[in-house]
Order: C-alpha cells, then structure tokens, then sequence
C-alpha cells in the first residue's frame, strides 16, 4: 500500500515543471493578486465582524458599504511622514519590513488550488492548478514560516529602544514554542499520507478528510497557527498594555504597513495549508459530492478552497472578538506543557495504529494494543495526581521568612512563602475634612468666646 501512494505521488509530481515560462510568470501574478485581493477582503470582513459582534455600526463611508475601508487605510498610511529613528541602525531597520513581507508571500506557490493533472486549459496550454510542488513541500512551507520571523526580530533589535526590543524576544520565543506543535502536527499528516506532497496529500483524503481521522493534529494545528502568526488572543508581540506597539512600536508609514500586510498574509497563508493537511484541499464538502459528480473538476475545485480559507479567516475575527489576551506564562505553559506533550503522545499512537493496520490487524487488535497502554497510562497519571495532591495538603506550610523588596537595590516580588510587610505610607497632603461634631464644638467655643467678651 505505501509503494503504490509513493508511485501514485511521483505520477502527480510529473504534471509540473513543464508549463512555458509565461505561464508560470502568469500563475505566479496570480498568486499574488490572490493574496492581496483576500487581504484587503480580509481587513474590511474583521472591522465589519467584530462591529456587529460589539454592536458597533462599523467602516461604512469608503465605497458601497464601506467595502474600500481597506483600501483607504493603505493609502492614508502611504501619505503619512516615513520617520526614521535617529538611534536605529538604518540598515536593518529599513529592511526588517521587507524580510518580514517576503517570505509571507511565498508559502503561497505550494498551495494546490485544483487537481494537479492538467485537467484546466489557460490560453490552449493544459496545466495544472498551482504553481508549483515538491516532494518535501511541507518543509518548504515550514522553512518560508521561520524566515518570516527574522523581520520581527530585527525590527525590534534595530529599533534602538526598549519596547520593540522585549516585542521581537517575545515573538522569536513564540514561534519556537508554537512552530514544534505545528511540525509535530504535520508528522501525523505525513504518516497517514505517505507523502509531503501538497498536491498528494489533497489526493489522499479523497474519501475522509484527515481532520476527521487526526482531530488531534488538527485540533494543534489551528491553535499553533493562531500563535504563529501573533494574532489575539496570543498577540503578545504586540501588547498595547505593555509594549506600547511591540516590535513595530518606532514604525510609521508604508514599513508599518508592511507589517501589517505581513501578518494578514500569513493569516491567509496558513490558514491555506489547514484546508490543504486537513480540510480535503480543493476538493468539495461531502454533501456535495453525493449528488453532483462535477464539483471536484473544472474550475469549481477554486471556489470550495476559497470558501474554507475564508472560514477559517473567519475563525480568526471571531477569536480575536471574542477571547481576550493571555499572560505570557500562560501562553507559554499551553505551547511547552499541553500542545507539546499531548502532540508527541498522539504522535506515537497515529504511528502505531498505522504500522498495525498496514501489518493486516483488525480494529479489535489495534483497540487492545494502542488503546490499552494509553488507557493504563492514563489511570497511572491519575492516581499519581491524586496521591500527590494529598501530600502536598499534609506538608506543613513553610515558615514565613521576612522579606525585604530592596535588598537588592531595586525592588523584586515575594517568592512563594514569602509576604510583603506593612508598606510604609506618608502622611497625605490632602487638608483633612473636620469631621461635624468636630466642626459644632469648634463654633460652639467660638460663640461661648464671643459672648464672654461682650459681657466683660
């Protein structure tokens, strides 16, 4: 079974790398044009989704219902004073942008839009619908993913300030947390369908899609891809609350605009590749398949990638409309002690399941093998949780030791057993309200005064 997939996907690599060179150059404007269009789409869809979610009316002024808001903003941006901070280093600062911008757009030449195997004619000439594919696409598109972050980091160095700077460590700390999660999900897609192929792995879901058969990885996948490309609610690079503007905070003008033009790229970007790993690709919802025979030919494969790309850009507006920012820790503790770990336990189930049921094992012994040593060790960290909170609750509370927040020279917070002592406090300045039975004795004194003077 695994030499006929590896057959099949030489076979379907053999389509491409045979158009004539206006046709890719005409492929590639496209892919381009593609990105663009869905991004200024995008931009309008978020402002109007997250206005009707907080009963806001929303942009309604630039073009019929406020459709080129979008287009405004990117003209307002590229009409406003392009600053350059006198303490950066102009170099790299200058260029962050473009390292950031580029390799956004790049993933996108991988992304099967449609059969690959010639089946649309452009100009007479038979072609394929995507630009390109590799037997490790996968790894392409994860390599073009991790250049992207060089422009954030280097902003933020460049910058010669302080908030920018902790913005880029945060950001190049968030996508080495998250972009393990998102390569161990795609080891589960890699298992299942014996090929890192884009176009081949569209072609193994032509009966289930692999979110149905891998929840798991899909499940990782789309919270991995929230935080890679910084979006809330682990928009943490970016923290107006504490980082001003993060990595881009000295930033003015079209490099500001490249960013944001990054990050909306990267949104359109993976949420591509989910619909490619997990989602069927180009190919049609099942209910449709049922009755129309025509749905996954011709250029109708187009329309059904377009619609679960912008479903999930979708998902993406109603997260950030909905869920609100997370601390640091605690981004930090679901990327290396829930997605990492869960990701490696599935990881070693999908392997094993598959290695059975391509040794001829029937679901009963798949069951007993996989399913018991996972249930077993599951019952096992259980009780271990249970006993060890029971003797957490029978240790004695450690003694409380004084502490004083200056010993260093700068002030630091208590650690655990640890607290604060009464904080020492000035006396106000503020002229203190005489309280009234005060304030009658007083002008009771004075009236007694008064009337002894004038007896005497």
């Amino acid at each position: 079974m695994l030499h006929a997939q590896l057959a099949a996907g030489y076979e379907t690599l053999g389509f491409f790398g045979r158009d004539p060179w206006w046709l890719v150059l005409l492929k590639a404007v496209f892919c381009f044009a593609f990105l663009l269009i869905t991004v200024l789409f995008s931009i309008v869809w978020e402002r109007k989704v997250v206005a009707w979610m907080q009963l806001r009316i929303g942009p309604n002024r630039h073009g019929p219902w406020g459709l080129l808001q979008s287009l405004a903003d990117g003209v307002k941006l590229a009409l406003k004073e392009d600053l350059v901070v006198s303490g950066a280093d102009k170099v790299v600062y200058i260029l962050a942008p473009v390292v950031c911008a580029i390799p956004a757009f790049m993933a996108i030449a991988v992304i099967p839009f449609g059969p690959a195997d010639n089946e649309i004619s452009i100009f007479g000439t038979r072609t394929p619908m995507q630009l390109t594919d590799l037997p490790v696409a996968l790894l392409y598109i994860l390599a073009t993913a991790s250049i992207g972050i060089y422009g954030i980091v280097l902003a933020g160095w460049s910058s010669g300030s302080t908030y920018p700077l902790l913005g880029g460590l945060r950001s190049a700390a968030q996508v080495i947390s998250y972009e393990i999660a998102m390569g161990l999900s795609f080891a589960g897609v890699f298992i299942y369908s014996g090929s890192m192929s884009t176009s081949q792995i569209v072609d193994s879901q032509h009966s289930t899609w692999f979110a149905v058969l891998l929840p798991v990885s899909f499940i990782v996948y789309i919270i991995a891809m929230v935080g890679e490309t910084n979006r809330a609610p682990f928009d943490l690079p970016e923290a107006e609350g504490e980082l001003v503007g993060g990595f881009n905070t000295e930033y003015s003008s079209l490099k500001f605009a490249m960013f944001m033009l990054a990050e909306y790229v990267n949104m359109v970007t993976v949420s591509a590749v989910a619909s490619t790993l997990f989602l069927g690709g180009w190919r049609a919802p099942w209910p449709i398949t049922t009755f129309w025979a025509g749905a996954n030919h011709g250029w109708w494969p187009l329309l059904w990638i377009v619609i679960k790309i912008q479903l999930l850009l979708f998902f993406f507006i109603w997260l950030r409309g909905t869920l609100p920012r997370l601390r640091y820790d605690q981004f930090m503790k679901l990327g290396w002690k829930v997605l990492i770990p869960i990701s490696l336990v599935w990881l070693v189930m999908v392997a094993s399941v598959r290695a059975l049921r391509n040794e001829g094992n029937g679901f009963g012994n798949v069951v007993l093998y996989v399913g018991a040593p996972v249930g077993a060790l599951l019952l096992l960290s259980l009780l271990w949780d249970a006993f060890r909170d029971k003797e957490k609750r029978a240790e004695p509370a450690p003694p409380i030791g004084e502490f004083d927040p200056m010993a260093g020279g700068y002030p630091v917070p208590p650690l655990p057993g640890q607290e604060l002592g009464p904080v020492p406090r000035r006396r106000s300045r503020v002229p203190r309200a005489t309280p009234p039975q005060e304030l009658a004795d007083a002008l009771n004194g004075a009236n007694h005064g008064a009337n002894h003077v004038e007896g005497s």
